[in-house]
């Protein structure tokens, strides 16, 4: 799909290491005077001046259809250890080597996942209860961030293990084996359509050139799931960006 006007994206190598890829720095929050309104006073210019920033709402009547094959996106995802670790602004889940996806011929290594309350996109003006993004990188440093949104229903069987294991406080750190890590080829929805856009990370420093693939299809989670992760961080999303001139496309 085309958001207004189409236009060519050179991405720059982008060259991050895993912590930057959400990054941690304590100076920065999601209230108050060091909340999202102030990331480009707090040493992240660019998360006020961009012109390419994450998250944005997808409104389908200001597109139009822009198809793309759904061939070019292959996820190989299983299940690989992972450290968890709560950074003070989210619970991430840095993975062992073995995930991987391929994107137009291009394969990316799962590098970590993480959760968002509320979702951080929204479509057609609508959020969701909660957002999870996995975060791959290619040998050139580019990323590519896949966006599930999480909406109230059953509980999730597949994350039922991680959630049991939630590190609680901040720096808090937990290993978590492969055998009772999620299943992430189970996890995400093997039946949806994709929206696909430039932008940037969602936290500071928001670095631009990030590829986002968002799945149209939530997956659910269940209220005492969402609320076990409310309690530890009560809203700890960035609103949504301006979206004018950008393309998305749709598969």
């Amino acid at each position: 799909m085309r958001l207004l006007t189409r236009f060519s994206v050179v991405f720059a190598p982008l060259c991050l290491a895993l912590s930057t890829a959400h990054a941690s720095d304590a100076h920065w929050t999601y209230s108050g005077d060091q909340g999202p309104a102030h990331w480009g006073e707090l040493g992240s210019a660019l998360c006020a001046s961009g012109h390419e920033q994450s998250p944005i709402d997808v409104e389908k009547s200001q597109i139009q259809p822009q198809k793309v094959d759904t061939s070019e996106l292959k996820l190989h995802y299983g299940k690989v250890p992972l450290k968890l670790i709560n950074n003070g602004h989210t619970i991430q889940a840095s993975a062992a080597e073995g995930d991987t996806l391929t994107y137009k011929g291009t394969e990316y290594r799962l590098l970590q996942f993480h959760f968002h309350n509320p979702s951080e996109h929204q479509l057609g003006h609508q959020s969701y209860p909660m957002e999870m993004h996995l975060v791959n990188q290619d040998k050139e440093g580019h990323l590519l961030v896949l966006g599930l949104m999480i909406k109230e229903g059953r509980a999730n069987k597949e994350l039922a293990q991680l959630w049991k294991h939630l590190p609680a406080k901040e720096g808090q750190e937990v290993q978590l084996a492969a055998g009772l890590a999620p299943n992430l080829a189970k996890l995400v929805p093997a039946a949806s359509h994709h929206l696909f856009y430039h932008g940037s990370l969602t936290t500071p420093p928001c670095t631009e050139g990030v590829q986002w693939v968002l799945f149209e299809k939530p997956i659910e989670m269940s209220k005492q799931q969402i609320s076990q992760f409310h309690q530890l961080f009560p809203d700890n999303h960035r609103p949504t960006q301006s979206a004018t001139g950008r393309e998305v496309d749709e598969d």
